[in-house]
């Protein structure tokens, strides 16, 4: 079938019902579950020829959390489908009020490259909880995944259920030139932005789930050792190439050279005296963007790393220190294993460093002043953040995950998954055993002092 044809053929199962029952959606992810744990070292080898990720590395930050998410979800999805009943107001009396969710239908999923598992499949089990058809579109850039992707929900569901669409631009844009109920997208700003123009010419609504530079602020109370360690954690996991990893840092000059001994340290702990030696280290996705982050760094600011192999596209874990706003590493979300290190002599500085820039995905304070904890989360906008660590934040099923402003619109994981792929209807059922006749026209004194009285 082409996309159209595939577009239809789902429209026309999801009209027949199947997919509203709870069962059946329980029953479809039970069985991607089951499809997941038999094809494991399968996904471990694409992962390794896409990104040169390890087993355990796959299964911590692929594998293992689509598991969590999906276990969650089938734990608490049939709560979440319930009608939810919620006060009537006096002037309704005698009515019963609920919501209830409906899935919005045929949705589309678009899903990038540097989690190419896990972001793939996290939203399809909350599109399937909710109760859609959907099309997954997985990234071109991580092929060998795409395809592993591709056999698993062609072995699990009919294409008019679910079913995935590979290829590049053109398979894209041809996606987009459908109607679909509902569409999400992770990945870039700019492609966000064409996802969000193309869906408003059907009024599509939309998730987008994108990046931007995500600050690291160390203060002068902060644990330096253990936020070194915990921030190269953040840095170096996918070799940067995170949405939410640490993209630049904010420390106070009082502690900066303490710092960056501690940091020094804990990547050597971590990935070896020479990360291009390290048979583990995770690569470039490809010469292009190699080719990019290579070129953010400049030599002359490396006070660690800075080398890279073109051949096998590693990046050494690279700390640029002296950086200023005006840097080329600060003008674009880097993506890669290099750390920008900008000193403050204020939090005011620090403060107003960050609420001057468009707002970040992600923000990670390292503090023990409750304060400056404080004042970080009231006045500074961002997607979500940790204190006193990197990265976690995203690792549950019991938060929404998502951005504001330019990194992003819309939120999931666990109960937020299926909200977002499904519409809550307010309902009133009004009784018909009595009808106040206040609201009837004509209107009089003693219907206008009762409305007084019911709405105040």
């Amino acid at each position: 079938m082409n996309i159209a044809e595939i577009v239809a053929a789902q429209r026309s199962y999801f009209g027949k019902g199947e997919t509203l029952d709870l069962f059946f959606r329980r029953a479809a992810l039970k069985k991607l579950r089951s499809a997941i744990l038999a094809r494991e070292a399968e996904i471990n080898a694409a992962l390794k020829a896409d990104l040169n990720k390890s087993s355990s590395e796959s299964y911590m930050c692929e594998i293992g959390m689509t598991l969590s998410e999906l276990n969650y979800v089938l734990a608490h999805m049939g709560r979440w489908a319930k009608k939810h009943r919620v006060l009537s107001p006096l002037a309704q009396f005698h009515a019963r009020s609920f919501t209830v969710h409906n899935p919005y239908g045929v949705v589309l999923i678009m899903s990038p490259w540097n989690y190419p598992f896990m972001l793939t499949l996290e939203p399809l089990i909350g599109a399937i909880a909710a109760g859609n058809c959907c099309v997954v579109k997985p990234s071109a850039y991580a092929p060998a995944t795409s395809s592993v992707i591709r056999a698993l929900i062609a072995d699990c569901f009919p294409p008019e259920y679910v079913a995935v669409v590979e290829g590049g631009r053109r398979e894209n844009q041809a996606l987009l030139d459908q109607r679909f109920d509902y569409i999400f997208f992770t990945g870039g700003v700019s492609v966000g932005r064409e996802v969000m123009r193309r869906a408003s010419e059907h009024l599509t609504p939309v998730s987008l789930e994108l990046g931007g530079k995500s600050p690291c602020i160390v203060d002068s109370t902060a644990k330096l050792d253990l936020a070194a360690k915990r921030i190269a954690f953040g840095k170096l996991l996918n070799c940067g190439q995170t949405c939410v990893a640490p993209d630049y840092l904010l420390i106070d000059r009082k502690v900066k050279d303490a710092f960056l001994g501690h940091l020094k340290k804990h990547i050597v702990s971590m990935i070896g005296g020479d990360a291009l030696e390290n048979d583990q280290y995770v690569r470039m996705v490809s010469r292009r963007h190699y080719d990019r982050v290579m070129g953010l760094i400049d030599p002359e600011k490396v006070v660690f790393g800075g080398k890279g192999n073109p051949e096998t596209l590693h990046i050494q874990p690279t700390i640029m220190d002296g950086v200023t706003a005006q840097d080329a590493v600060m003008q674009e979300e880097i993506f890669g294993p290099v750390l920008p290190v900008i000193a403050y002599d204020s939090i005011d500085e620090a403060v107003e460093f960050v609420r001057s820039r468009e707002h970040p995905l992600a923000l990670y304070l390292f503090s023990e002043d409750k304060t400056t904890q404080e004042r970080f989360l009231r006045s500074v906008p961002f997607g979500g953040g940790c204190l006193n660590d990197t990265i976690i934040h995203l690792a549950t099923s019991r938060m929404g995950f998502g951005g504001v402003g330019q990194s992003g619109m819309g939120a999931y994981h666990g109960k937020k998954s299926f909200e977002t792929f499904s519409h809550e209807k307010s309902v009133v059922s009004k009784s018909t055993w009595m009808d106040l006749p206040v609201r009837y026209m004509p209107y009089s004194d003693v219907k206008d002092r009762l409305l007084r009285l019911f709405l105040r």
